[in-house]
């Protein structure tokens, strides 16, 4: 049976360094990915983090840490809304985007938060991404950026990354047709196995009310419960 995801709601957070309305690659990758959702009809929205003032920190709001502007506490509100997070990012000299790492770095800032159950915010929560660049770096760009997202507590599904890469060194690009990037087997594969995954996971959690608290609500550690946790004798 075909299942259903209607009720599911996505966030894809393009990290390019190009400010809109200027041509993002990246964002050409995230629209095939997100051509799925509008299939399955999943409601998403996607931002670009460079058009809006988002402080570097590690804090909620950096205007409470001498920032005069941050955007951060209004787009944050998207962000706690959706089921599914999706990073986009190029690739530059082999990494992530400066925007994707302050994305990270913001995300982390609310990591102490937590849900009703006591756990962590992000519990329940799940992360992708997608990459895109004209040299290496997919799959390493792919390991920062997932383990990031667990780490803060996203749940990651199988293949839960996908990307383009170009001849290294200067040439065409995701967009640009005689890349023929739109017909590359490897990245449509990859792309729609993800997406679907990210779906799979994100509807199984939320129907199921997402994670059990026992053994891991930090409210219920704090009030001095351990469940089986006890220092093992030497042996």
């Amino acid at each position: 049976m075909k299942p259903d995801f209607s009720k599911l709601k996505a966030l894809y957070i393009n990290c390019t360094l190009k400010k809109s309305p200027r041509q993002s690659h990246t964002r050409g990758l995230i629209d095939v990915s997100a051509t799925i959702l509008e299939n399955e009809h999943v409601e998403y929205d996607v931002i670009r983090l460079v058009d809006h003032i988002i402080a570097p920190g590690v804090y909620p709001d950096m205007t409470e840490h001498g920032i005069d502007k941050d955007e951060w506490p209004t787009l944050w509100k998207k962000v706690q809304a959706a089921d599914i997070l999706i990073i986009g990012t190029p690739i530059w000299l082999g990494e992530r985007s400066s925007e994707a790492t302050k994305l990270i770095e913001r995300l982390y800032a609310m990591s102490g938060m937590q849900n009703e159950k006591g756990q962590y915010i992000f519990y329940g929560k799940v992360g992708g991404c997608i990459v895109t660049g004209n040299e290496d770096g997919v799959k390493h760009c792919s390991m920062g950026i997932l383990y990031a997202l667990q780490h803060v507590g996203y749940s990651i599904p199988p293949q839960a990354d996908c990307g383009w890469i170009g001849e290294i060194g200067p040439g065409p690009s995701y967009l640009d047709e005689e890349s023929g990037a739109k017909n590359n087997a490897f990245t449509n594969r990859n792309t729609t196995f993800m997406t679907y995954n990210l779906l799979h996971l994100a509807k199984l959690l939320k129907e199921n009310n997402y994670y059990p608290s026992y053994g891991n609500s930090r409210s219920a550690w704090d009030d001095g419960t351990r469940w089986n946790f006890e220092n093992p004798e030497y042996r």
